[in-house]
């Protein structure tokens, strides 16, 4: 399949796609300090642990000043540094020390919205007159049989209306996220060139590039029409999910970022349209690098969303890994690879099994089967260690996630049936973004603060007290840490293929087994992963002529593939080089 006439060839070669990136969620990381969140001083203190893995790109989530309404994604200044988590100079000293060891560093480019909280929304709202009134998005309202109604229909990712009433200037605001995340008005060029300053500052201090945070929105229609009422959730998002001046908006910021050789990784959900995405990410287009979609971590979401249940069908995987992996090599474009983030629940909980027979086996198979695809690769902290989600046990006083708790205060206030708010909780414990914000465990004692500490401002998983930390995990040359570390030196080691090359799916019937081969030139990959809690047999001719393992989650030699059936254990994978 292609699109477009001037195709580039799918082996363009480019330092971030030899890449791995690791993902700190600073909040929930270290600190060296007596206090409740991570710091900046605590990321520099494990920066030898995060290189030892064979990571290049270190990704922060933001941290600049912030009312701390979306924990950071709500920004009240871009050209400072929060103090909770220390000041400008820790960036620069965190800078100085990545780049003496060949390593990179990526922030969070958070735009589509500030802070209400931000001066220039402040200023905004003062009047119709002010300079900064159209910053943002405001729009009068509507009268239906005599009642005040909002511009349209859309509705905010975080339930209830998109819009906001100010009653002293008589008009709404738009808000695709909580009313302290106004959006800004990307049609005002004055905005733009703010956002192109705000790129430059970070960039000349040192910083290898952005992460950038559902900048897909950023281009609105400006009519405004309804969205589709049908839709049960992100209703309107067909008209923003990729607006009319989105591509222009995205070669501006791709033309300041070439100019500095940066990485940058776009985040665009509610896109489904692969001739959209092309666009942005091809590489011809000077837009963006790569981006994060989110079709495959759509897989459990239920008809009414996120948090209504849905089984996902291993069917279902094998398309959606298929779709983009044939797409974005037969179209030039190229693909970001993750299967955990800061919003994500652990995957070992989402796609394999976390019980204590076979978390640590599932979180070895996740690896191969994320980590030998065409892509760059992400690994969220934690991801390393085999963390999974919170226990079942834990109440609702446990959860922070705004998404979460809306979303339960909303259905408290339709219903008491308890089975429905049963329901409910159990959906948060398999998908609140919770899951992947507890602190990161370096050791059985915890090991997040200095002893003596207050408590971290969320509570750590109990997990750390066997085994799953990151002081046990070094220790252990069998841990689910230094499979990991296998799959990224295997990515160096075998970059033509397992980076460059195309993908076949093989076995598309299977219900069980995934299994995909990688090819370059005379080089072919075999990668086979058995999703299942039972032994499943595999038969290919090829197993007579296994070159090399190139990784088993199983420790299996060279000579037991010299045949043509295998048993896979449960959770079991590998990749060999036939």
């Amino acid at each position: 399949m292609s699109v477009e006439s001037a195709i580039q060839p799918a082996q363009h070669r480019a330092w971030w796609k030899e890449s791995s990136v690791y993902q700190i969620y600073p909040s929930s990381f270290c600190t060296l300090k007596p206090t409740p969140v991570g710091t900046l001083s605590g990321v520099a203190s494990k920066i030898s642990y995060i290189q030892s893995l064979g990571i290049d790109i270190v990704w922060l989530c933001p941290i600049f000043p912030s009312p701390g309404v979306d924990m950071g994604y709500d920004i009240s200044d871009y050209l400072t540094i929060d103090p909770i988590f220390g000041n400008i100079q820790d960036v620069d000293l965190l800078i100085k020390e990545l780049h003496h060891r060949d390593m990179k560093l990526v922030l969070d480019l958070v735009v589509n919205h500030t802070s209400d909280d931000h001066e220039w929304f402040k200023e905004s709202k003062k009047g119709k007159e002010n300079k900064y009134r159209d910053w943002y998005v405001w729009r009068k309202g509507k009268i239906v049989d005599g009642e005040r109604k909002p511009p349209n229909n859309w509705t905010a990712h975080f339930g209830g209306s998109a819009w906001e009433y100010d009653e002293a200037t008589e008009e709404y605001y738009l808000h695709l996220y909580t009313t302290s995340q106004p959006d800004l008005n990307w049609e005002n060029p004055a905005v733009r060139t703010a956002v192109h300053s705000i790129m430059r500052f970070w960039l000349s201090r040192g910083v290898d590039g952005f992460r950038m945070d559902v900048i897909n929105y950023i281009s609105k229609p400006q009519d405004f029409p309804d969205g589709d009422p049908k839709l049960s959730v992100h209703v309107g998002s067909e008209h923003y999910g990729v607006g009319p001046r989105l591509h222009e908006y995205l070669r501006d910021l791709g033309s300041i970022l070439q100019e500095y050789d940066a990485f940058n990784v776009g985040e665009m959900p509610c896109v489904t349209d692969l001739g959209q995405v092309i666009k942005a990410v091809r590489h011809d287009r000077g837009e963006l690098n790569m981006i994060f979609h989110f079709e495959l971590h759509d897989i459990d979401h239920g008809p009414e969303g996120k948090f209504s249940p849905k089984k996902w069908e291993m069917e279902e995987l094998k398309r959606i890994v298929e779709r983009w992996q044939t797409f974005m090599y037969d179209n030039g474009g190229w693909n970001a690879l993750y299967l955990e983030n800061h919003d994500q629940p652990r995957s070992v909980n989402r796609f394999a099994n976390a019980s204590p027979e076979f978390a640590k086996q599932s979180a070895k198979m996740l690896a191969t089967f994320v980590g030998c695809q065409a892509g760059t690769l992400f690994i969220y902290q934690g991801q390393e260690l085999g963390v999974t989600n919170v226990p079942e046990t834990w109440g609702m006083e446990e959860y922070k996630d705004i998404d979460c708790l809306n979303h339960w205060n909303s259905l408290n206030a339709k219903t008491t049936d308890r089975t429905r708010l049963s329901v409910a909780c159990a959906e948060y414990q398999k998908k609140s973004r919770d899951n992947a914000r507890t602190p990161m465990p370096w050791t059985s004692r915890g090991g997040f603060s200095p002893p003596g500490s207050p408590e971290p401002w969320m509570r750590m998983h109990p997990d750390n007290k066997i085994g799953v930390n990151a002081e046990d995990e070094v220790a252990d040359p069998n841990s689910v840490f230094y499979y990991w570390a296998s799959v990224l030196a295997a990515r160096k080691k075998f970059k033509e293929v397992l980076i460059y090359g195309d993908f076949k799916l093989v076995d598309r019937e299977n219900p069980k087994i995934f299994a995909y081969e990688r090819r370059s030139g005379g080089e072919r990959v075999s990668v086979v992963c058995n999703f299942g809690q039972e032994a499943e047999t595999w038969c290919i001719e090829d197993f007579e002529s296994v070159a090399e393992v190139i990784l088993s989650t199983h420790d299996r030699a060279r000579e037991y593939f010299g045949r043509k059936e295998i048993v896979l254990e449960p959770f079991e994978a590998w990749a060999l080089s036939l």
